[in-house]
């Protein structure tokens, strides 16, 4: 019987080994390969768990950072595996998932809820990714009926969440600590990321590391966890009965633990119970100790200071690389932009229904149409820039309330104003490589990856200093011109002003001074936001925790 190995690291008797695990149709034992690979003194394991990964299941950054940060921690020499749930777009996926005949049972509430493991492994790497199969829980995503990964469209419209989120993940993350014991995969850290899989430190420490099987115990109690907050503002606060969802003691609920304001708080319990913590910018470290961008957890963040730290997201260059991006219209690079990126803009231009005129300076949005990324500012800001000869080209979805604003001015700017109500990724390359300046005035940005993309396709992006944009894009200004670090442009207040005059600010240089223009466009191009950089931080943030230590319990 054919069946795919993937390349599992375990540890058995002291010997580095590779295992595959059995399908449904196996015998049930798992078969054992050795392997005579060299591995590094400081190999760390690392088991990482996201509620979505690229490749399996997206509807944000998350998905990105959960696969292309596994695969660059493994080409730095580590051991790292990935768990997430098995949704139907998982299963009916472009990235085969094979049934194993691991399972397992657990509480959530007064209900037993059983568990099988499916396998795979990220796409272009040997990283395997554990996927959680229960049907009650994650068989459900159906666009076509309007059911997504957590929320749902109710008729009449709008998006809610799923009544039972906090009983579908508390479930994810038992099962998370459940497939450390089943395949023998027993990490020196546990990488959890948002509220999704916030709570599984929790379970670790008060289940899990006391462990009637006294011999899985001393495995349970060495693992350390880092939980990394993408988002404060989606924190998994559910009422406060949900508590008995947990099958934990009530005594756990008080202000210290794991209530929040009356409610069961998933990413609170977390940042708590975890052993360090980072976010995906310093910026954004800095800003979430304070009222205005702590949604409510920042004196929790506050106490735990000295534990919290940032690290800006990468981007995958095998991907978004405009020297071999096959979606263009013609490639070209940091030394030689020319014809190239010029080609890109008449090929946007022309397809996007534009005056297709070199001289008209075109700004590029790609983004969610929601409050956190500026739209209002953009949607009053343009009409001045429209008027002194720029265009403008949008892609994104959202609330209907902006994109009626951006269809006004559709209105009143024909060939000027070109607008895609959707996601598509071809059309979002498009834009970075034929715009000129990319727009991205988020009145918060924990990290961001466009301002990033922008970097390197020669687009120099206009943004508000916050977050990941303040750590990531350098304002343009006499000292840095002289410096040569320049490669954009920032502004701080929250207002269509501010946005107006500091794009206004980049079209004089970008038409009266084009030597200039040329040095910003090259440095941003050469900048390094690689995720083998990213996985170079996280790798000190686990060797912080990779120290041979037991939790006593």
């Amino acid at each position: 019987m054919f069946r795919t190995t993937y390349k599992v690291p375990l540890r058995l008797g002291g010997e580095a080994v590779r295992a595959a695990l059995p399908t449904s149709g196996s015998s049930g034992k798992v078969s054992l390969v050795r392997i005579g690979e060299q591995r590094r003194d400081r190999a760390i394991r690392i088991l990482l768990t996201a509620s979505e990964v690229v490749g399996f299941a997206k509807t944000g950054g998350l998905a990105d950072v959960a696969g292309a940060l596994p695969p660059a921690l493994a080409h730095r020499g580590h051991d790292v595996a990935v768990v997430m749930p098995l949704y139907q777009c998982a299963r009916k996926g472009a990235v085969p998932v094979e049934q194993t005949s691991l399972r397992f049972r657990v509480p959530v509430g007064d209900r037993g809820y059983e568990g099988r493991i499916w396998q795979s492994h990220l796409p272009d790497s040997d990283v395997p990714v554990y996927l959680i199969e229960q049907p009650d829980f994650f068989d459900r995503d159906t666009p076509a009926l309007g059911h997504g990964l957590y929320q749902f469209t109710p008729t009449g419209g709008g998006k809610r969440d799923y009544p039972d989120n906090c009983s579908r993940f508390l479930f994810l993350c038992r099962a998370v600590c459940e497939v450390m014991r089943l395949t023998d995969f027993w990490p020196d850290v546990l990488h959890v990321n948002d509220w999704q899989t916030a709570f599984a430190p929790v379970f670790l420490r008060e289940v899990y590391c006391k462990h009637p099987d006294l011999d899985l115990r001393p495995h349970y109690r060495k693992v350390r966890v880092l939980l990394t907050l993408h988002n404060l503002a989606y924190q998994g606060s559910f009422w406060h009965w949900d508590m008995q969802l947990t099958d934990l003691d009530w005594s756990l609920f008080n202000p210290s633990q794991l209530e929040f304001y009356g409610n069961l708080n998933l990413l609170k319990a977390g940042i708590v119970y975890s052993d360090l913590l980072n976010t995906v910018s310093p910026t954004y470290a800095r800003e979430i100790q304070t009222p205005y961008y702590g949604c409510g957890l920042q004196a929790v963040l506050s106490e735990r200071r000295d534990r919290l730290s940032g690290i800006v997201n990468g981007v995958d260059y095998g991907v978004w690389d405009p020297s071999r991006d096959k979606r263009l219209a013609a490639t070209y690079d940091a030394d030689q932009p020319q014809p190239g990126k010029a080609r890109c803009k008449e090929a946007l231009q022309r397809q996007e229904g534009l005056d297709p005129r070199p001289d008209a300076p075109l700004l590029g949005v790609v983004a969610r149409l929601a409050e956190q990324k500026g739209i209002d500012l953009i949607a009053a800001a343009v009409p001045a820039l429209l008027d002194a000869g720029a265009q403008l080209v949008v892609l994104g979805d959202g609330e209907p309330w902006y994109q009626h604003q951006l269809e006004a001015l559709r209105g009143r700017y024909p060939g000027k104003v070109a607008l895609s109500f959707k996601f598509d990724e071809t059309l979002a390359h498009r834009i970075e490589a034929g715009s000129d300046l990319f727009l991205m005035p988020s009145r918060y940005e924990p990290s961001g990856l466009n301002q990033l993309y922008s970097l390197r396709y020669g687009t120099p992006p206009v943004v508000r200093a916050t977050g990941g944009l303040a750590d990531s894009v350098t304002d343009t200004t006499p000292e840095t011109l002289a410096a040569g670090t320049a490669t954009g442009f920032s502004f701080i207040a929250q207002t269509p002003e501010a946005l107006r005059d500091t794009t206004m600010r980049a079209l004089t240089i970008y038409r009266d001074r084009p030597n200039d223009w040329k040095r910003i466009m090259a440095t941003g191009m050469r900048q390094d936001w690689s995720w083998d950089r990213s996985a170079a931080e996280y790798e000190r943030l686990y060797e912080r925790l990779a120290v041979p230590q037991t939790v006593a319990i």
